[in-house]
């Protein structure tokens, strides 16, 4: 892959995770449970599902730095390296992590939400959240496999040489 398109896409990964963090700061302001809030200490600590939520998101912020990583390697030309089988490794887990963590937030709110709100946009929300987490997993897993034997055979091609 050209140094350029690596640059790029690690650029595009920065933004993502700049664009990520500023909307979790900002959303709680205007969202309905806090948008009474008067104080930051009621905006942020009060909500038990807030701080759930940024407890879950360390997943999705370790995911995109070992992307970005990965992008590193490639751009260095060090794809075919243990460094780069461990990232896609980590991503995978992170994925894994994250939609197992979606998921027991749509049960919360399937199960104890307030009878007057209807969930529906929430629980749509979930679940696509979830597919997309498990095809990020699937696809990192199936890239850590091959690059993983791409290794092996490199590998004992250098040993048999």
């Amino acid at each position: 892959m050209k140094r350029g398109s690596t640059i790029f896409l690690q650029v595009v990964i920065v933004l993502i995770g700049t664009s990520a963090l500023a909307l979790m700061l900002w959303e709680p302001h205007v969202e309905g449970v806090n948008a009474q809030a008067t104080t930051l200490y009621e905006i942020y600590f009060d909500d038990p599902f807030l701080a759930y939520a940024y407890i879950g998101s360390i997943a999705f912020f370790v995911a995109l730095y070992q992307a970005f990583k990965l992008l590193g390697y490639i751009r260095q030309n060090k794809i075919f390296s243990p460094n780069s089988v461990k990232a896609l490794r980590t991503i995978k887990y992170c994925a894994i992590v994250l939609s197992i963590l979606i998921v027991m937030a749509g049960l919360y709110i399937r199960i104890f939400h307030a009878k007057n709100d209807d969930p529906a946009g929430f629980i749509a929300m979930s679940i696509m959240a979830t597919f997309i987490s498990i095809v990020i997993a699937t696809a990192a897993a199936v890239f850590e496999k091959t690059l993983q034997s791409a290794i092996d055979i490199k590998s004992e091609n250098d040993l048999t040489v």
